[in-house]
């Protein structure tokens, strides 16, 4: 039966530890939070688990920007973009990324989604048709992952960050489309991938490059605009998607291209065409998000954040070398400790939320297996004092956890 089935799957999962609960927040998205049942009281928690890079995710003037796009937009769009959901709001906040993008993709427009996985499904299969050949770094996101499951194209996979691999499967592709697919940031890493190769062999190899910026847009470059701006780069061959839901605040994602890619997107790309469009006010909310993201606010929130990365690492640095754990190479708000047994990253994370802060544990198949790690991660909205004592409370956990895994 199903449900013996279903049962005898969660005994497996528990036994490996690898079940996932939910949470549920109680309060704003913030370094902050009070999280419980829903008819307990809820516990006041640090988090470093969220992906509000920026700390907008709770800021005054982009909640008000959400509340006057309700007011005059209603509470949702009613229909796709292609029927009656395609609204002012989003039209004028796809003409500002456009504009935010054309430094570094030249005739870019761009196309707004409800979400980020949405996004990299559409372009993938949209793209990805019979004949063309999809490129995969081995360590992309879930969401390029199954884009590319779902594409009609020939996919095959080169090593993270080899790009000699990578230029050895171009050589040898008959495919009449090239598309080389990466993650900028890697999400569970925070390393970055090496664009400036990887578009030289585009260029080498007539190949295109989808690069998924989700933890990159906002938090990096000088004016927030992401990794492309972060690396100067610049291409007609970028296709780039940029998140909305995590360093600037809000939600959904969006797709920058050549103006002949977006049409054929918007002609072709299930995921765009058969889905109502998300509210107006969302997309009305993200103009302000923009603005704080280019503006002074935003470079300095990207420099207390930079200063916030080098004292956790350098505190970390010392307390992974001496538990035996490895602190992955990121320059990002992405800190992997990996601790690499799944009981063991379970019980730091246990450790740590019992003196009240909260890191998730992340286990396969999310990550390999026999890398389970804590993913922390940082917001210019936490403090040096929120980090030190995130600091203190892992070298308090740690002789326990070590001895419980022994």
């Amino acid at each position: 039966m199903l449900l013996d089935h279903l049962k005898r799957a969660a005994a497996e999962r528990e036994a490996q530890s690898l079940t996932r609960r939910r949470r549920i927040a109680h309060t704003a998205c913030a370094p902050h939070q009070s999280v419980g049942a829903v008819d307990a009281t809820p516990t006041p928690l640090l988090t470093f688990c969220s992906n509000d890079y920026l700390g907008l995710a709770d800021h005054a003037s982009i909640a008000h920007a959400l509340a006057e796009g309700a007011h005059r937009y209603g509470a949702g769009s009613g229909a796709s973009h292609l029927v009656s959901g395609h609204s002012l709001a989003h039209a004028q906040l796809e003409q500002e990324l456009a504009r935010w993008l054309a430094p570094h993709i030249p005739q870019a427009q761009a196309l707004y989604f409800c979400t980020g996985y949405m996004a990299n499904l559409a372009v993938l299969t949209a793209l990805g048709t019979a004949g063309a050949t999809l490129f995969c770094e081995a360590l992309n996101h879930a969401s390029l992952i199954d884009g590319a499951r779902l594409a009609r194209a020939d996919v095959q996979r080169y090593p993270h960050g080899d790009v000699q691999a990578l230029d050895a499967l171009l050589q040898a592709s008959q495919g009449t489309l090239k598309l080389i697919v990466t993650d900028s940031v890697f999400s569970m890493d925070g390393d970055i991938a090496p664009l400036a190769a990887l578009l030289a062999l585009a260029e080498r190899h007539d190949a295109w490059i989808v690069v998924d910026d989700a933890h990159g847009f906002g938090a990096l470059g000088a004016h927030g605009r992401g990794v492309l701006e972060h690396l100067g780069l610049r291409a007609e061959r970028l296709i780039y998607i940029g998140t909305l839901g995590k360093a600037a605040g809000v939600a959904g994602a969006f797709v920058a291209a050549h103006e002949s890619i977006v049409e054929h997107l918007v002609n072709t790309a299930r995921p765009y065409i058969y889905t109502t469009a998300a509210p107006p006010a969302v997309a009305h909310a993200l103009l302000t998000s923009l603005e704080i993201i280019g503006g002074e606010e935003g470079r300095s929130r990207r420099a207390h954040l930079a200063d916030l990365i080098a004292q956790l690492r350098t505190g970390l640095a010392g307390l992974a070398a001496q538990a035996g754990w490895t602190l992955g190479a990121s320059d990002t708000a992405i800190q992997p400790l990996i601790v690499g047994d799944n009981a063991a990253s379970l019980a730091l994370s246990a450790a740590l939320e019992a003196e009240g802060i909260r890191v998730g544990a992340i286990r396969p198949p999310t990550v390999p297996a026999g890398t389970a790690r804590l993913r922390i991660t940082l917001s210019a909205s936490h403090t040096a004092a929120d980090v030190a004592r995130l600091l203190d409370a892992i070298a308090r956990a740690t002789p326990q956890v070590l001895r419980e895994a022994a």
